[in-house]
């Protein structure tokens, strides 16, 4: 899987887009894929601070694990179809 793949499977399950950020930094209260030194990082962006960090060597891997985090959380699920 990769990012554009996952933001079709997020937007098919009703996952909100502002639930999640695949452009890394630091974005208020979402989850976040990143890349990272020699590969990528997953994390959980609030008030500048990443919490339950993980790393992975792919991007299929970080792709299926903030999927799989995506779908756990659910007020990640938006009200409306659309996202």
């Amino acid at each position: 899987m990769n990012r554009r793949r996952l933001q079709e499977l997020a937007r098919s399950e009703h996952v909100s887009d502002d639930a999640y950020s695949l452009e890394g930094g630091f974005p208020a209260e979402r989850y976040v894929l990143s890349v990272a030194d020699g590969g990528w990082a997953v994390y959980y962006s609030e008030r500048g601070e990443r919490s339950g960090l993980e790393t992975f060597e792919t991007e299929d891997e970080a792709c299926a694990h903030l999927f799989e985090l995506l779908l756990r959380d659910p007020t990640t699920r938006s009200s409306h179809p659309e996202g």
